[in-house]
């Protein structure tokens, strides 16, 4: 039985608590605070070590193999440096893994030095219509081009109670999510150019981004969003035989070159409909050491600094 520490007690690290039960892994959730722990142990039945990862690494316990690290987005490098620091070689961090692209080149630095194995939680590399699509791609001969929105839902988002620090970088906390998912399916950029407008006193590097770029294929891409604006996420991947289409993320729909017609894909999709959506297969491909679809820590640092933060702006 694969032993797993699985650091964090909201409710991310919930979701993650049903997929881990369910693949029978030999859990070890680490919290801080008794609130949280109690409200995790009511909704999931799991016990929770209370008193933060520095006191569980400081306890002599045996360590695990395995360690996931769920928490608030500003302890993600912070936590993942701990774990690394004790030993633990393998380890998937939630999105972003690092605030800035600095934060996270600094991890995946640590994480080289210390011949460690670290992933980035990308689950929506995982959905089924994300798999479903990336056979159909390749079977086309990959994409011709690529088109995706971010737009987010900024009046919601200005009165949460996330930290300023946090909110600051919310294209890098929230929107990467579609971005990876886009450039997972059609290729990663070779050229990219953007634009930045508007922005908040919650998020001052803008609210409006318009770009595209050449990607490594020689295929094009655009993106758009408009936080000021009614949002949606949205992604589009042209092929020579089709054109699929992502809105929402989860679902996979299509259209021919040969006409108007949008047509439903057929997704076998039961993990997506019993967990969280693209948890299951992306912890079992962890667990399991099949990497190949996971972001590692290196490549991830590296989209933060030469793609997302030109996306961004400064």
């Amino acid at each position: 039985m694969t032993r797993v520490a699985l650091i964090g007690a909201g409710p991310m690290a919930m979701a993650y608590a049903e997929v881990l039960k369910d693949i029978g892994a030999d859990l070890r959730v680490i919290g801080r605070g008794e609130a949280s722990a109690k409200n995790f142990k009511e909704q999931t039945g799991l016990d929770v070590r209370v008193g933060g990862l520095a006191d569980y690494l400081a306890s002599g316990e045996t360590l695990p193999e395995y360690a996931i690290v769920s928490t608030p987005v500003d302890a993600l490098s912070p936590n993942t440096n701990a774990l690394l620091a004790a030993g633990i070689k393998n380890v998937l961090v939630e999105k972003p893994a690092g605030l800035t692209p600095e934060e996270t080149l600094e991890l995946a630095d640590f994480a080289a030095s210390k011949e460690a194995n670290v992933y980035v939680a990308y689950n929506r590399r995982f959905y089924s219509s994300v798999i479903a699509a990336k056979k159909l791609i390749e079977a086309d001969g990959g994409a011709t081009s690529l088109r995706m929105e971010f737009s987010e839902f900024a009046f919601r988002i200005k009165d949460v109670p996330t930290a300023a620090h946090i909110k600051s970088q919310w294209l890098y906390a929230n929107s990467t999510h579609v971005l990876d998912m886009g450039f997972f399916l059609a290729g990663y950029p070779s050229t990219i150019s953007g634009l930045q407008s508007g922005g908040s006193d919650w998020h001052p590097a803008g609210s409006q981004f318009v770009g595209h770029g050449r990607l490594e294929n020689g295929g094009l891409f655009s993106y758009h969003a408009d936080w000021d604006a009614a949002p949606r996420w949205m992604v589009e991947v042209m092929t020579p035989k089709r054109t699929l289409m992502f809105n929402p993320l989860e679902k996979l729909n299509q259209r021919s070159p040969e006409g108007f017609a949008i047509t439903p894909v057929e997704l076998d999709d039961d993990f997506d409909t019993r967990f969280k959506p693209g948890l299951h297969a992306q912890t079992a491909a962890f667990l399991k050491g099949d990497v190949v679809d996971l972001a590692t820590i290196a490549s991830h640092a590296h989209h933060m600094a030469d793609i997302y933060k030109i996306i961004r702006g400064a």
